[in-house]
């Protein structure tokens, strides 16, 4: 399988037990699937401070909510190969659209 693009991003706090957790499982997942990665430290940022301040974490994977306040390991993996699946055949239908 190729290298997936895909991108996870965690908006957490430092102080948030369900935060710490939800890294664990995603470190878990990524040390099997190589994703790319990021924790966003809402505190560092007003307008994120504000928006997340009562929801974190939360979790987007490619930019859609995926979770938030708990992560499901389980779950969390179905939908990081979903997305990888649908990315994978993105890519090969555009490729046919370009070799048509």
């Amino acid at each position: 399988m190729g290298t997936s693009k895909l991108i996870v991003e965690v908006y957490a706090r430092k102080d948030c037990c369900n935060c710490k957790e939800a890294n664990e499982v995603i470190g878990r997942v990524n040390e099997d699937i190589p994703f790319r990665y990021k924790v966003v430290d809402i505190t560092k940022n007003d307008d994120l401070f504000r928006r997340y301040k009562e929801d974190v974490p939360t979790i987007y994977i490619n930019g859609k909510k995926a979770f938030k306040f708990k992560v499901d390991e389980n779950e969390f993996r179905k939908r990081v190969r979903k997305e990888i699946i649908r990315e994978s055949m993105t890519r090969l239908w555009n490729k046919k659209q370009h070799y048509s």
